[in-house]
């Protein structure tokens, strides 16, 4: 089964990066559809990055669009957040997570609709 385990979160100053990862085991990455969602305290989960198995074709939610980036590397099972310009309402835990069929990234994205969830990193914005 597969499992997945977010590390890179932390406390970052407004205007700042972070570079989150999100590392499988149990089962090869290069088969799954991953993307990265976040949750605030009191807020919905939100759907931010989403990147496909097959075509590496990714989406990205019109909050975090320009500055975040997902990535994927099959060779280390690991997929990759990396995030710009941080503003103080990115605060959040962010999960990574997989599926193994979706239409489309933007779907999976908008649904969360997925098969696995990570435990979470938390992600602090704040001078």
């Amino acid at each position: 089964q597969l499992q997945l385990v977010e590390s890179g979160g932390g406390l970052v100053q407004p205007g700042g990066s972070l570079r989150l990862s999100c590392v499988a085991s149990g089962d090869t990455l290069v088969y799954y559809h991953i993307g990265w969602f976040r949750q605030a305290p009191g807020k919905e989960r939100e759907g931010l990055s989403c990147i496909s198995s097959s075509d590496d074709s990714t989406y990205h939610a019109d909050s975090v669009k320009g500055r975040f980036t997902i990535s994927r590397d099959n060779a280390k099972n690991t997929v990759y957040l990396q995030m710009n310009s941080l503003k103080p309402e990115d605060t959040a835990v962010y999960y990574c997570a997989a599926t193994t069929w979706v239409p489309t990234v933007q779907v999976m994205c908008v649904t969360s609709v997925v098969d696995y969830w990570g435990q979470g990193t938390q992600v602090t914005v704040a001078s």
